[in-house]
């Protein structure tokens, strides 16, 4: 005998397989966050960068670490107060600051108007039988053809930018310029530079310095007035003066405003004629001379097409 099924009863099926359709779900929502709640928690946060870039005028692009000026990397023409205007030049870093603030470089030395800070320049540049100067008299004209552009994160602050030689008013030669740097450790910072040389429509070439005995031009670093010099080269520490001798790497240390701090070069092994030669003064120099001067090579020619890039790391460090 069949019972006949209440309207009502209908009903509160229905609504008790809706409640516990939710009842379900809602167990199920727990079971999946059973799973995922602790992967979630494990993962690491989005780390900040501890580098941020300001165009601080002038010409002049500013990155600080933890809110310290770590460098200043000068893309316009720069001229100190009381130097030749024809000492007036850009596309240099200066300052460049230890982890606990110590700058080492100098800019615009009296001894010395044309060097820079951290700079690449050499004093002759020859192109289609003529002679020019990029290093002191600044008959080639450097300028930048656009501002910097920058970036940062949790691991490094980046730079590029690109770099025009003029003679004449005729851009001849196009320089790329990146740069990395790392964040401080320990001590310590680093940076690596990475420069690249484009010959636009005629060869050029780059000769060091052509004083007997001499051959500085290249990747250099002048340095402000110190105490208790030392210059190392190689792990050996140097007792005079050198030029014109292979080095790995090489680096001065000295004492600044009663703190001590170093400053090292060293090229990329993979560059076109390392080991470089250098040159080194007690003076508050060091500087890694391309292509140097040997028997066989005493020059490097751009040729259109064909770019020459080299890289250095610049390591700055606190204490001994």
């Amino acid at each position: 005998m069949h019972r006949m099924i209440k309207r009502s009863e209908v009903v509160g099926f229905y609504r008790g397989c809706a409640a516990g359709g939710r009842a379900m779900g809602f167990v199920r929502v727990l079971g999946k966050l059973k799973h995922t709640l602790p992967i979630a928690l494990a993962l690491p946060l989005v780390a900040q960068s501890p580098f941020a870039w300001k165009d601080i005028g002038d010409g002049r692009m500013e990155l600080r670490e933890g809110g310290k000026p770590a460098l200043v990397y000068n893309y316009g023409p720069q001229l100190k107060a009381g130097a030749p205007e024809d000492r007036r030049r850009c596309c240099y870093i200066f300052p460049l600051n230890t982890p606990a603030g110590v700058s080492m470089l100098d800019d615009f030395p009296t001894d010395h108007w044309h060097h820079r800070g951290l700079f690449w320049a050499w004093p002759v540049v020859e192109t289609e039988g003529k002679k020019y100067d990029l290093w002191m008299n600044m008959t080639v004209k450097d300028h930048s053809a656009k501002a910097p552009t920058v970036t940062s994160s949790a691991k490094q602050a980046r730079m590029e930018t690109e770099n025009i030689w003029q003679i004449d008013g005729r851009d001849i030669v196009r320089e790329d310029v990146r740069m990395t740097v790392f964040p401080a450790k320990d001590n310590a910072r680093e940076l690596d530079v990475e420069l690249t040389w484009h010959a636009l429509k005629a060869p050029v070439t780059l000769r060091g310095s052509q004083e007997p005995s001499k051959s500085y031009g290249g990747f250099s670093a002048r340095f402000a007035a110190r105490e208790n010099t030392v210059l190392r080269a190689d792990g050996e520490t140097l007792s005079k003066d050198e030029d014109l001798t292979p080095r790995k790497w090489a680096e001065l240390e000295g004492v600044y405003g009663g703190k001590r701090a170093t400053l090292r070069i060293t090229p990329d092994p993979a560059g076109i004629g390392f080991p470089y030669q250098w040159c080194l003064r007690n003076y508050g120099f060091v500087g890694a001379s391309f292509p140097g001067r040997t028997a066989a090579v005493d020059s490097y020619t751009l040729q259109p097409g064909k770019p020459l890039t080299l890289k250095f790391r610049v390591r700055v460090t606190d204490g001994q």
